[in-house]
């Protein structure tokens, strides 16, 4: 800034009346020269700001034939679900822009006009481009300036090329003979890692860009045969344990769990799914350290936490895998309820916590809880206070459905066979009708198990044996520790086929 001193100027000559107009002028002069300089630093400043601002933001000028005069939606995807961003009215000419003062999140977008009509776009730092198709497929679309957007186009090119001699391979497999098949195998290899070559060379060239990120999600390094210690090789069983201990080591190298771009991405949830599903032995025991792992690595970056403890509490409450509600107990414990997963609203976490209070009593490995029920004659009756080898609870309710169907089941085919071979079976009517329990007994000739009620439910079965839906089974061993749950009797036939007839378990 301008800085004047008028300090300068001796007292008796500003006195002096021409001196003094003099004096004024030059006053002014300077005061006016002052401000002047300030509005245009101020103006430079705003004109600087409003130039960075428009760098800042996206702009993606389209040219859709095909969508003329019609309404074309900007949409991202989040997660494996699509949502719209920014509408836009085409012109008569099939001209448009998507316009923003701000960086949209990197990630996979798609242009959509209808369920027939629409095209992926990659949207990396550079959100400046033309976008020209001018029928919504592959073949015809043109991406210019943007490169990682660019780039990616000729990626979707390349690869469906690659499809194309895949598929070609896939049809002369299906009716080729032994040694052809081998030749075959070998060009699909060789196809696949040509994709992974693809992806490593555009990873090297634009590291750490939206377009590396999304190309080498997928990669997972195979486990080459030359590469297993010599140790390991002594037999299959050893071999497998390798091969297996490094997939579940190395199947995120590539894939950065805290990198939140992923979560605009229809990529995310598929890798979590395969490594839960397919990477991992599907067993409480050797899936919870991994889940814990990958949690606490999210906690670093808040949207990936969310997400991945949000999929994991989810997944484990619903899984089909016996026993991997422990796996919920521990995760809503740990995260939830504990305020950590600060996203949660107080009903939400009162579900969770509903959750965690009927499954934390009958975990599988648990002692099962001793309550005191009645028999039909009144007679106190402990539940597990059998001595045999294996011990059967069934809680269930004549009006349910899947009741009527498997508490029969159960008598009839699991145990009448195998009450002399070590089983009991408690059965447990949950409902307060005495009358429609001894109904029910008796039309399907019930009388020879255990079976007994707590009329007033002073014992809390309920809760403690989450009975919220019926028919709620448990299996105990010899030490009335619950050993399976949740169970079929086709899974009952298997088990005491192995176990006790000594049968191989198919």
């Amino acid at each position: 800034m301008l800085n004047v001193n008028f300090s300068r100027f001796r007292l008796d000559n500003i006195m002096n009346s021409q001196n003094w107009r003099y004096f004024c002028q030059i006053k002014r002069y300077f005061k006016q020269m002052v401000m002047r300089r300030r509005i245009f630093l101020v103006a430079m400043m705003l004109i600087s700001g409003c130039t960075t601002l428009m760098a800042e933001g996206y702009k993606i000028k389209l040219k859709l034939t095909s969508a003329a005069d019609s309404s074309v939606y900007l949409t991202h995807y989040y997660d494996t679900n699509v949502y719209i961003k920014d509408t836009l009215l085409m012109d008569s000419r099939g001209f448009g822009v998507f316009e923003g003062d701000t960086l949209l999140p990197e990630g996979l977008y798609k242009i959509y006009m209808n369920a027939n009509r629409h095209f992926d776009v990659l949207l990396g730092k550079d959100q400046t481009m033309e976008i020209t198709n001018p029928d919504f497929g592959l073949d015809h679309l043109q991406i210019k300036d943007a490169v990682e957007s660019v780039e990616f186009l000729k990626y979707t090119h390349w690869l469906q090329q690659q499809q194309k001699k895949l598929s070609v391979l896939d049809s002369v497999f299906q009716k080729a003979g032994k040694e052809e098949k081998d030749q075959i195998t070998k060009q699909i290899i060789d196809l696949t890692n040509q994709v992974h070559q693809y992806w490593k060379q555009k990873s090297a060239e634009f590291p750490g860009t939206m377009l590396a990120v999304f190309l080498m999600a997928n990669y997972v390094e195979d486990v080459k045969l030359d590469d297993i210690p010599e140790a390991y090789k002594a037999n299959d069983s050893l071999k497998w344990t390798y091969q297996y201990n490094f997939r579940k080591d190395h199947y995120f190298d590539h894939f950065d769990i805290t990198d939140k771009r992923f979560i605009y991405t229809p990529l995310l949830k598929p890798k979590l799914e395969a490594y839960f599903d397919k990477v991992l032995l599907q067993l409480y025991d050797s899936v919870k350290p991994y889940a814990f792992k990958l949690i606490r690595k999210a906690q670093s970056e808040p949207l990936m936490f969310r997400y991945v403890a949000s999929y994991l509490l989810n997944k484990s409450l619903n899984s089909n895998i016996m026993g991997m509600d422990a796996l919920f107990v521990d995760i809503a414990r740990e995260y939830y309820l504990s305020g950590q997963a600060n996203w949660v609203d107080s009903a939400s976490n009162a579900v969770i916590r509903e959750n965690v209070i009927f499954l934390e009593n009958n975990l599988i490995g648990m002692q099962a809880r001793n309550l005191r029920m009645e028999t039909l004659d009144g007679l106190p009756y402990f539940l597990t206070q059998g001595k045999k080898k294996y011990t059967i609870l069934v809680f269930y309710e004549p009006t349910c459905s899947h009741c009527k169907e498997f508490v029969p089941k159960l008598y009839n085919d699991i145990f009448l066979p195998y009450r002399d071979k070590g089983l009991d079976v408690v059965a447990i009517y949950n409902q307060n009708n005495r009358k429609e329990w001894t109904d029910f007994i008796d039309q399907h000739h019930m009388t020879d198990w255990i079976n007994v009620w707590d009329e007033f439910h002073q014992s809390r079965f309920k809760i403690i044996y989450d009975t919220r839906t019926t028919p709620a089974v448990f299996l105990l061993d010899a030490d009335k520790k619950i050993i399976a749950k949740k169970f079929s009797i086709d899974f009952l036939k298997k088990y005491f086929g192995f176990h006790i007839d000594g049968k191989p378990m198919n």
